[in-house]
């Protein structure tokens, strides 16, 4: 048996290349259609929103879903739409301070460290991603700034014991403001207090000496408040009762001046009928009422003095005698 190696054809190997080239072809068109495949759709969660860019010109699209797109025409770039935050004067996960960002000076020149937490969201997927390079950045610095800005406005009681809701309210205000003047696709959820207190020991321990003052305070108005509500009542009845007593006592002096006008005005009319006998009978009627109450002295003139007390005594003797 022969054992030459015998080379194939000219037309041998126009075949087999022929067969490479058809295989290759078919291997590149497939590979092409999955590529157009996976290319051509995209899906969204409930929790994203999606900018979809045709020759740079960019949508949102916020549906959740599937979605078809033209594949190497359109690209499509998914942003976070649910609210994140982070923290201003401390690392979150270790809760170290960080004074760069939280010591600040209050309206009266005194210092404090102010911690807080903003909340936010992507209010516009389109400005969020285009209007700037870093919108998170500058969220941070808005807020730092409007902190320190309206902290500065305040003394540093208020800040610390009973002004930080206010303070927050006004914070968020000024940062909303800002925002919409910047439009870079953020939208302010929240921002909080998370701790106020001043930089020392000895100034935090004087604060809350302070703070304890002002809930001794509160406590000694609330008593004296229910001590009030307790008593007003007792007052009002009585002040109705005296009011009541007034008014029976002013109703009986009309009453009795009433009679005794009426009384007049009858003896005047008998006075004018006949005005000798009415004198003489109210003079008998007044002297009726004196004499009994009155004392009688008699002094003999040499020093003994004999007292008859009181006249009706000596007439009922005599009306005895009789």
């Amino acid at each position: 048996m022969s054992n030459v190696y015998e080379f194939p054809s000219k037309d041998e190997f126009k075949n087999f290349f022929k067969k490479f080239k058809n295989v290759l072809l078919t291997v590149i068109i497939l590979t092409v259609i999955v590529l157009l495949a996976f290319n051509s759709y995209y899906t969204i969660n409930e929790q994203e929103q999606a900018v979809v860019t045709t020759f740079g010109k960019a949508k949102a699209v916020s549906e959740a879903g599937l979605h078809f797109k033209i594949p190497f025409i359109q690209k499509v770039k998914k942003v976070d739409a649910t609210i994140k935050g982070f923290p201003i004067g401390y690392v979150e996960d270790t809760d170290f301070s960080v004074e760069s960002e939280s010591l600040m000076i209050t309206r009266d020149f005194n210092f404090v460290n102010v911690d807080f937490y903003v909340e936010y969201k992507v209010a516009d997927p389109i400005k969020y991603l285009y209007a700037s390079s870093d919108p998170e950045t500058i969220l941070k610095n808005v807020a730092q700034s409007n902190i320190r800005t309206i902290v500065g406005s305040y003394d540093v009681d208020s800040v610390i014991t009973d002004g930080k809701y206010e303070i927050q309210s006004k914070i968020k205000e000024s940062i909303i403001k800002q925002l919409s003047e910047f439009d870079i696709g953020l939208m302010l959820v929240n921002i909080t207090i998370q701790d106020s207190e001043p930089p020392t020991n000895e100034v935090m321990e004087a604060f809350k000496s302070v703070e304890t003052a002002k809930q001794g305070k509160e406590t000694a108005i609330n008593n004296a408040n229910k001590y009030r509500n307790e008593k007003l009542p007792e007052a009002k009845a009585e002040a109705d009762r005296i009011i009541q007593e007034a008014e029976a006592t002013k109703a009986k002096r009309i009453n009795e001046a009433e009679a005794a006008v009426a009384k007049f005005n009858e003896m005047y009319e008998e006075y004018k009928k006949n005005p000798y006998i009415t004198k003489k009978r109210m003079y008998y009627e007044t002297m009726e009422e004196i004499l009994p109450s009155l004392k009688v002295i008699i002094d003999s003139g040499e020093g003994n003095i004999n007292k008859l007390l009181p006249l009706d005594s000596l007439t009922d003797t005599e009306g005895g005698n009789e």
